[in-house]
């Protein structure tokens, strides 16, 4: 059993990847400003602000993995706020880096595999196309990312990079700025209509919440010399086919096609193939995850709270 912190634990990934980690008999700490209000039974919660030095010192104590979660942009508005991102964001992930090198402490970094890539011709994007960001928020993961590779180097450190694609399910809030299948999933529910930004042709790499917490957990027990990793379904979904795959599941989504936005890449599929060969098992069909995700949140009462409000 290991010790386990999860910066950002109250989060849409940080709260998953909690309950993944506590199924597989790790000892769990979530650190987040704010508890969450479902909290995972096993599971320590600190309350603490990751900015401020001494409540992240504290955190880190006995601990012998962090997965950084942590941010406070997103592809929505860190056009506007990614002073924020540079200056908070990424001169704290720096010092965090550095307090676990000095503790032997092994780190995943959360980076994102939907923004860092920018433009790229040629599709599904490989670990190592040059990344070409359109806006701060994968610049902001980029420069963090820049710096743990620098470590590496000069420390022998063996910190690692995850560039999640576009991740849906459990626990995801689309109002947060991202999550273009939970707002598709939701507002069908509630017959409410879906804003598409474009002509629904941006395809995106939409990988299941579960299978997403399943490869962070594989990236723990890895030792070799790759430092990093997609983390994807390998598949291109259309936000088009998304509406399509609700009408397949007997709903009848509203949808409202609005004009483009600069900060959208018209495609982003990633290579998996690199966190296949660490996690070997199986994954969730877009077709499938989407009939979860519908099942859960009707399941667990959603659409009548919202028919209720």
């Amino acid at each position: 059993m290991r010790s386990v912190l999860v910066i950002g634990g109250s989060g849409f990934i940080g709260s998953n990847l909690i309950k993944k980690l506590i199924q597989k008999g790790e000892s769990v700490t979530s650190f987040d400003l704010h508890h969450t209000d479902y909290p995972v039974e096993g599971v320590k919660y600190i309350s603490g602000d990751f900015f401020d030095d001494e409540n992240l010192e504290r955190a880190l104590d006995g601990i012998d993995a962090v997965y950084h979660c942590l941010s406070t942009v997103n592809p929505g508005n860190s056009n506007i706020r990614f002073m924020q991102g540079y200056a908070r964001d990424f001169v704290q992930s720096v010092h965090l880096f550095d307090l676990c090198i000095k503790r032997g402490i092994k780190v995943i970094f959360l980076s994102s595999g939907g923004t860092i890539y920018g433009i790229q011709n040629e599709q599904p994007i490989r670990e190592d196309a040059e990344c070409k960001p359109i806006n701060h928020y994968g610049s902001v993961k980029l420069c963090i990312e820049s710096v743990m590779r620098t470590f590496n180097t000069q420390t022998h450190s063996n910190m690692l990079i995850a560039r999640i694609s576009n991740p849906y399910g459990p626990g995801q809030d689309f109002h947060k700025g991202v999550g273009f299948v939970d707002a598709a999933v939701k507002k069908t529910l509630s017959h409410e209509p879906i804003e598409i930004w474009g002509d629904g042709t941006v395809i995106r790499d939409y990988i299941y919440i579960d299978d997403v917490a399943e490869m962070l957990y594989a990236l723990l027990d890895y030792n070799g010399k790759q430092e990093v990793f997609n983390i994807s379904s390998n598949e291109g979904i259309s936000l088009n086919q998304v509406i399509e795959c609700l009408q397949k599941l007997g709903y009848t989504p509203k949808v409202q096609y609005k004009d483009s936005r600069s900060v959208d890449v018209p495609a982003v599929v990633l290579d998996n193939e690199k966190i296949r060969t660490v996690y070997t098992g199986p994954l969730t069909s877009f077709q499938e995850g989407l009939e979860k995700y519908t099942d859960y949140l009707q399941h667990n009462g959603w659409e009548q709270s919202q028919n209720q409000e």
